[in-house]
């Protein structure tokens, strides 16, 4: 067996672990070492494969990409990032929020899903954190639609898809990691997302707004009750104690970054700063909700940084072994069209959703098709875009779709995985509708970027 078809054999057999239920991080390391200690061995000066001499050649791997992955610049801006959004779920900065815009929008179809989207889109900015937003807004959002008398499936539809689009829009923690693994800018990265997020938001809004206003008794309107005693002028002092607080915050987080007058990491510790502020502004900044906000933080950016390293030493045993060679030989022996490879691409990254977290998708896989991608003269940021768009789906699709999982959760026990299921199904054609107009219409994801930085991407 030669080396390559053993990178094959080493891919496939982390996908067949990963179904049997083992965590990732230490699968991708002990898969790294264990097919390591093949690739550094050589049997013409070693007599066996515990010579100190692959043992110190997979050491300085696995300590150099260790000390590659936690003094990265970039990775910083993650704990940085993730603390302010815990920090506004834990001060019931949603909630507020989540009310506000259900009053302002009253008079519209479906103007509690539409606020349900709204919040998630906004909250989706400040945190980035799929399962936090979904959780959440499964709390606060979906009982609420449903004492209204919802449709079940129609309302965790809102819910599932609303909650996946910090995959996409900035300052997302997908498009920063895929900028340590790619080399691509992530100030650009984030300039390119915005259009494309916020018009699947907007296709969201309009697809509820219409299935509303065709079918009132999916979402009924709200009773002169729930609204009674609520005027223009309250409605007004609502928005501006509650929406455009956080909407400042991340407008102005984003906007330091987009405009060069700071680094993400320099702007998402002003976020995080912005966000304790915020916090004891609506008297919410508690030691315990303190605590509770620097322990999520440390979990989760730990899972991250290791998975990233775990993800490395993955990458560059497979590479060793030639691995990826070999699939980028095979796919330019296909003869493809650049548009033919973007779709071959996307199909598979969509089905590598079903069994993996964008995580492993972006710094295992990634870094394969990145070769591809400029031998066809792709722009890597219009790909990482793409991708990014592509992620949505893999939180959507039945039956591996995690977002559906995230709100049976914490969903009251009637409400079953196929109505949930049922009721993502119409977000996922328009995540494949928003797909196709990115690839016929580029200028989507590269106005921005070509217009305020005169280049594309990486």
């Amino acid at each position: 067996m030669t080396d390559p078809q053993v990178a094959v054999m080493m891919l496939a057999m982390f996908i067949l672990v990963i179904l049997l239920g083992f965590p990732i991080c230490f699968t991708l390391m002990g898969m790294g070492v264990l097919f390591g200690v093949y690739a550094f061995y050589d049997p013409s000066y070693m007599s066996s494969i515990l010579d100190p001499g692959v043992v110190g050649r997979l050491s300085f791997l696995i300590t150099s990409k260790t000390y590659e992955v936690m003094s990265s610049d970039v990775l910083t801006a993650i704990p940085l990032f993730l603390f302010m959004g815990y920090v506004v779920e834990r001060a019931n900065i949603v909630a507020r929020l989540f009310y506000s815009i259900q009053v302002a929008a009253r008079s519209m179809p479906g103007s509690m899903a539409v606020a349900a989207l709204a919040t998630c889109a906004l909250f989706a900015t400040a945190t980035g954190i799929i399962g936090a937003v979904v959780t959440l807004m499964g709390l606060l959002a979906f009982p609420a639609m449903l004492k209204a008398k919802y449709d079940t499936s129609f309302a965790a539809g809102v819910i599932c898809a609303g909650g996946c689009l910090g995959i996409l829009i900035p300052p997302s923690i997908m498009l920063i990691v895929y900028a340590a693994a790619s080399g691509v800018s992530i100030v650009q990265l984030y300039a390119g997302a915005i259009f494309p997020g916020f018009l699947l938001a907007g296709m969201y809004m309009i697809y509820v707004v219409t299935r509303a206003w065709l079918n009132p008794k999916l979402a009924p309107r709200l009773s002169d009750e729930e609204v009674e005693g609520v005027d223009k002028k309250q409605i007004l002092w609502l928005m501006l104690t509650s929406f455009v607080p956080l909407a400042l915050l991340i407008l102005s987080v984003l906007g330091a970054i987009l405009f060069g007058w700071a680094s993400p990491s320099e702007a998402a510790a002003a976020g995080a700063l912005g966000g304790l502020v915020l916090a004891f502004a609506y008297r919410a900044l508690t030691w315990e909700r303190l605590r509770e906000s620097v322990y999520l933080t440390v979990r989760t950016s730990a899972m991250v940084c290791w998975m990233f390293v775990g993800s490395w030493l993955f990458s560059s045993v497979f590479s060793v072994l030639g691995g990826d060679k070999l699939i980028q030989e095979f796919v330019i022996g296909l003869d493809l069209s650049p548009i033919f490879f973007l779709i071959i691409a996307q199909i598979i990254i969509f089905l590598l959703g079903w069994p993996l977290e964008w995580s492993e998708i972006i710094i295992i896989f990634v870094p394969i098709f990145l070769p591809l991608v400029h031998y066809f003269e792709i722009d890597p940021l219009f790909f990482g875009i793409l991708v990014a768009l592509n992620l949505q789906t893999s939180f959507l699709t039945p039956p591996m779709a995690m977002s559906a999982y995230y709100l049976k959760g914490v969903a009251p026990p009637h409400v079953e995985l196929v109505h949930i299921f049922k009721g993502v199904m119409p977000y996922l054609a328009l995540v494949l509708i928003c797909m196709v107009l990115l690839y016929v219409f580029p200028g989507i994801a590269l106005w921005l970027p070509n217009t305020v930085y005169s280049t594309g991407g990486g």
